[in-house]
């Protein structure tokens, strides 16, 4: 469409400008020189990802871009990165937020308090949820990281989707009237931002905050919401805010693994028998499951080359682990929230509990199963 094409014309030149910046204002930094090729990859993929976007076959032949716009963000985005580093405008501490410590300290007390089994179930939630992992045991974190889930014990924009999924339902009986659609954005929007400011604010929970952000005002004002325009949006925001963000891999990883989900995703999950059903409602188990893989491999197909070059390692069993992990950690954060509302207000039943830590359980189970297996 057009509006993705012209805004490529504003993300990709601001993003290449950021790069830039910081390369010339940190010349002599050991960690500029590590990121490079990373970086470059990055970069190169991005290209692709607006060209891939900017051509519909319902359009006529793509519009030539503006030099000019783009010349002018790349410009700015140079200045922005390179004021913010010499002017040390982001300090390390600028999350440190006194009542963002004491609501990570609350919610750590009360999990620990709650009467599970195992103590373990307690550290892992602590994980999941606060992103402290000082209590997890040490075979726990091996299951994870051998089984290519480490990315489920690190806080990221799955986290906070799955928090904004529970927030969306709880919110949805307050109905569709103009009053009602205003309390639910603020709501939901407000608590989004509250838990991605109190655990820390990482670059992937930021992206993540920011589709919460722009998905909620799209449809707020009944615009339409298009994913690739997303994704240029929220990366442009989210480097004029923090341009040195560019240089963390969780920014990296975040982005290429929504824009695989958004350019290869569709492509993959169409090539399932039957995907021009007449019946599109229709419960279907086995396509659940294609989606789920499809989603998993488009992931990869863009994070999977940059995971090498930074780790020289690549999760094999991503498919099973990622058809068995992702849903059962949706189902533990779901029902731990739960328990920890209803244990707040002192009315949480003890068989919620039990099923909770079941859950946690299960998951664990099914990590350490797929770390052990040896082809």
């Amino acid at each position: 469409m057009v509006e993705e094409r012209d805004f490529a014309l504003v993300g990709i030149p601001f993003a290449a400008g950021i790069a830039a910046g910081l390369a010339v204002s940190d010349a002599v930094s050991v960690q500029a020189v590590h990121s490079a090729a990373s970086l470059t990859y990055s970069a190169t993929l991005a290209l692709a990802v607006i060209l891939l976007s900017g051509t519909r076959r319902s359009d006529p032949l793509p519009r030539k871009p503006g030099p000019g716009i783009a010349l002018l963000f790349l410009i700015c985005g140079f200045f922005c990165s390179a004021n913010s580093f010499l002017c040390g405008i982001f300090p390390e501490n600028r999350n440190n937020l006194k009542w963002a410590s004491e609501a990570m300290v609350w919610l750590s007390d009360l999990l620990e308090g709650m009467p599970f089994s195992d103590p373990g179930t307690s550290a892992l939630l602590k994980a999941l949820l606060t992103g402290d992992r000082s209590a997890l045991p040490k075979e726990t974190v091996t299951a994870f990281r051998e089984a290519g889930a480490s990315h489920i014990l690190a806080l990221s924009g799955l986290h906070l989707g799955i928090i904004y999924l529970f927030l969306s339902k709880v919110t949805a009986p307050l109905g569709n009237s103009p009053s009602a659609r205003l309390l639910r954005y603020l709501l939901n929007v407000g608590s989004s931002l509250a838990y991605c400011i109190a655990t820390g604010a990482g670059p992937s929970l930021v992206r993540a905050f920011l589709f919460i952000l722009i998905g909620e005002t799209a449809a707020i004002l009944h615009r339409e919401k298009v994913p690739t325009l997303t994704l240029m949006a929220a990366m442009t925001v989210q480097l004029a805010i923090e341009p040195e963000v560019i240089t963390s891999l969780g920014f990296q990883l975040s982005y290429l693994a929504m824009a695989g989900i958004m350019l290869v995703y569709p492509h993959l999950e169409r090539i399932y028998p039957g995907s021009e059903s007449a019946f599109p409602g229709r419960f279907d188990p086995m396509r659940r499951i294609w989606q789920s893989a499809m989603l998993s491999i488009s992931c990869q197909l863009f994070t999977g080359p940059l995971a090498w070059i930074r780790f020289h390692s690549f999760p094999k069993y991503f498919i099973i682990t990622n058809l068995t992990a992702l849903p059962l950690t949706s189902a533990v954060m779901l029902l731990s929230v739960c328990a920890i509302i209803l244990s707040a207000l002192g009315i949480c039943p003890g068989i919620l509990v039990r099923i909770d830590e079941y859950a946690v359980r299960t998951l664990v189970f099914c990590l350490k199963t797929i770390a052990e297996i040896r082809v």
